[in-house]
């Protein structure tokens, strides 16, 4: 068979398996990436043996992780790697020369090696992780723009760039210290011309040549051009003993600052992602499952030691660099695989007689193994903190860990707003608020922007918005109202969470990084939900239509009832199933459970309006499933509950328990005609100190004080033995006329709050 053509069907069976193997992973709500490495490895040599020209493969699969990495060149930019440029260089170098330094002595004590040079050779190899699997998953997670993707990444550039360096001094090993020195400063040399010219070119020729390809007004020229000044640069770096990856990172980095480079993205991107699956399948082809059958106590124990040994490096050093415990946790069980990278090294250190083939083998299979961990890693590090925070003396040790960084001087003690996110969108909001007078705190965790905010002198707090001893500090009990904009929906989820659990009448306006999180923030009890791309939709719609002639109320009136609507007529329709798929991984990340209602439940026949569940348990319900299998997500307050339904509930542990208690009839319910309103007990209020019992309002008053929030703590349906403190927020029910009375006597000063019969939006909390 002519060469050409065998090239032809061996991309051809790569393409096919790729995406069956992806389809099946997708239908198995598995990572794509894992399908895609299966695939490899059921039509590779050590499977069914359908490709045989590997080399050829693999040539047209590193232009894959080219792409790639320079698509994430082109997302990442010089601002956004400025912004993480401490853990980068300091914290990335650091991590590979002690990953190189241990492993080197561990391999030599243990007998692995038999001289220093083949124990830093190991270490260099162990020491790089895997930039394409790591990007692969975060871009999957929608995580790029989080702290912890930014660390990840700006980390991964690190290890990407020593690669080069590694690659010189190989040959160099087992020779004199003299000869290691040279090839290190060479090395050295060469990475140093190679960013001076990569700078230099980004400034004065990259701009030129791009605004030359627009204004042709081509497609097909403009993508070629591009993908010619990728590959171009990528080769460069080859013929200078560095990475073509590393090159191609460098070109996307040259494009980021310019303003072609969102229009460069999407023209790559296609391209990117058939070419990466090439990549993840040629990764697959490498590994030989009878191999790692035969050797798997070894490859087993090599795996746990990788994972192991490189989580307790890179965590302890990203929380060096003072950043919240959660973040560094995340980014050292994210970056504890090896590399593919690695593969290059290996194969090298064996030509030079580094390493013996079956070393060589065995390097290969921990490799393999650990970038098929890597894919479920990352998809379960959510469920992973679940777990861990449903332990109290866990739970315990991460709150307290995760404590604010610092705390400006002037921060405002009340009736002021706090901001989570000093991005754009959260920068824009403080400009406004401030223009106008009112007080403002901002909670950001990024060095590089807490920076800005102390330059400019606007009150901040640096550390994890997510956190209760953070929300705390920042006086969310005492704020007036609550902006969230944050880069990651899951962080979004459970700070707004975390915040009305502090003060359960705040009120909160979120931006919903994607359409389909606006149902879900609103049942987390969100006032406001804003999506970015709808209100842009709704503004330029709006011009248009009173140039055309539509008057202004009307069209007030318009767009009011499409935001009242939670933006309905502008969303997408989406299948039933898909809506309740993704309800449930996001439930799943938010210690959601299924509890079905008890059959002599008191909330049978109520409607959630009259459970009012949120307010008397803290649980926010996301889905009803019927007796008779029908599912409704996300139900409104006028829906009623009845026998046999399953509900699926949202909070924390003691939450959970306290809806349990209410769902079983083990506490009372206040009647039809009693209300509820949560009141704040001042400092000088004269119950102070004094237990229910002693206060007796259900004697005196008839009203139940039906749960107190304490410093974030949830004190469901309190015996006569709870005493009350200074700061307590009281959730009372009963008539009005009594509720004025109790308030009067706790807080004579202090208005009553709102009823809370009043939901917001529509949902039922």
């Amino acid at each position: 068979m002519q060469e050409d053509f065998r090239l032809i069907i061996d991309l051809v069976s790569v393409l096919t398996a790729a995406a069956v193997g992806g389809l099946l992973a997708a239908l198995l709500r598995q990572p794509i990436l894992l399908g895609y490495l299966l695939a490899g490895i059921i039509i590779g040599p050590a499977g069914l043996g359908l490709i045989k020209e590997l080399v050829q493969v693999e040539t047209l699969a590193q232009l894959g992780v080219a792409f790639l990495l320079f698509s994430l060149g082109v997302e990442f930019s010089f601002s956004e790697l400025q912004k993480v440029k401490g853990i980068s260089l300091g914290g990335g170098g650091l991590q590979i020369i002690l990953t190189i330094g241990m492993t080197a002595l561990v391999s030599l004590l243990m007998g692995w090696v038999t001289s220093p040079a083949q124990g830093i050779f190991l270490g260099a190899i162990l020491s790089l992780s895997s930039t394409a699997v790591v990007l692969k998953g975060l871009m999957e997670r929608n995580e790029t723009a989080t702290l912890h993707g930014q660390i990840m990444l700006g980390i991964l550039v690190v290890q990407d760039l020593a690669l080069g360096l590694m690659l010189a001094v190989l040959p160099a090993l087992d020779k004199p210290p003299g000869e290691i020195g040279l090839a290190v400063g060479w090395a050295l040399l060469q990475i140093g011309l190679f960013a001076l010219g990569a700078v230099l070119v980004g400034i004065w020729g990259i701009p030129p040549l791009l605004r030359l390809l627009a204004r042709t007004e081509s497609r097909e020229l403009f993508l070629l051009g591009v993908v010619a000044l990728c590959l171009g640069i990528a080769l460069l770096t080859g013929q200078l003993g560095l990475s073509i990856e590393m090159g191609a990172f460098v070109a996307g980095l040259t494009i980021s600052e310019v303003e072609y480079a969102d229009q460069t993205l999407t023209y790559v991107e296609p391209l990117r992602d058939i070419c990466a699956a090439l990549f993840f399948a040629a990764i697959g082809m490498l590994i030989d499952p009878i191999f790692l059958w035969d050797n798997l106590p070894s490859i087993l124990g090599l795996v746990a030691l990788v994972l192991l040994g490189k989580f307790l490096i890179i965590a302890p050093l990203v929380k060096v660099f003072r950043y919240p415990l959660k973040t560094s946790l995340i980014a050292g069980l994210g970056l504890a695989q090896i590399g593919e990278f690695s593969f290059v090294l290996a194969s090298e250190g064996q030509r030079l007689g580094l390493v013996s083939q079956k070393v060589y083998s065995l390097i290969l299979g921990t490799t393999a193994v650990t970038l098929l961990l890597t894919p479920f890693v990352l998809r379960s590090l959510p469920q992973m903190f679940v777990w861990a925070e449903s332990l109290p003396w866990l739970k315990h040790w991460l709150d307290k860990a995760d404590v604010p960084l610092e705390v400006s001087k002037d921060s405002p003690v009340g009736e002021h707003v706090v901001v989570c996110g000093y991005g754009r969108v959260g920068r824009n909001i403080v400009q406004l608020l401030r223009d106008r007078g009112y007080p403002v705190l901002v909670i950001d965790q990024s060095e590089h922007r807490i920076q800005q905010l102390r330059e400019t002198e606007i009150p901040y707090i640096y550390g994890n918005a997510v956190s209760l001893h953070v929300l705390k500090k920042a006086g969310v009990g005492k704020a007036r109202g609550m902006a969230i904009a944050l880069p990651d929906p899951m962080s979004t989820r459970l700070c707004l969470k975390r915040a009305l659990e502090l003060s359960p009448e705040l009120d909160v306006v979120v931006r919903a990084n994607q359409d389909k999180d606006i149902e879900l923030l609103y049942q987390l009890g969100a006032r406001e939900v804003v999506q970015p791309e709808f209100e842009a939709s709704l503004e330029l719609s709006a011009h248009l239509l009173t140039k055309l002639g539509l008057s202004l109320p009307a069209l007030q009136r318009e767009i009011q009832k499409i935001r009242y609507s939670h933006y309905l007529t502008l969303r997408p329709q989406r299948r039933p199933d898909q809506v309740s798929r993704e309800l449930q991984e996001a439930t799943q990340e938010m210690n959601g459970k299924w509890y079905p209602l008890p059959a002599n439940s008191p909330l049978v026949g109520m409607t959630l309006e009259e459970t009012d569940l949120r307010r008397l348990t803290g649980v926010s319900l996301m889905a009803i499933r019927r007796s008779g299998g029908d599912e409704m997500d996300y139900p409104d307050r006028k829906t009623v509950l009845q026998e046999g339904d399953d509900l699926l509930i949202v909070g924390e542990p003691d939450e959970l328990a306290g809806f349990k208690d209410l769902a079983k009839g083990e506490v009372a319910i206040p009647n039809e005609n009693a209300s509820c309103q949560w009141l704040l007990v001042p400092e000088d209020s004269p119950v102070v100190g004094k237990t229910l019992a002693e206060l007796n309002f259900k004697q005196q008053f008839g009203v139940l004080i039906q749960a107190i929030r304490r410093e974030g703590k949830y004190i469901r349906f309190p015996d006569g033995s709870s005493d009350i403190q200074a700061g307590d927020r009281l959730l009372l029910c009963g008539n009005f006329y009594s509720l004025d009375r109790v308030s009067q006597s706790i807080a004579p000063k202090q208005k009553p709050a709102t009823n809370a019969t009043s939901q917001s939006n529509g949902h039922a909390g």
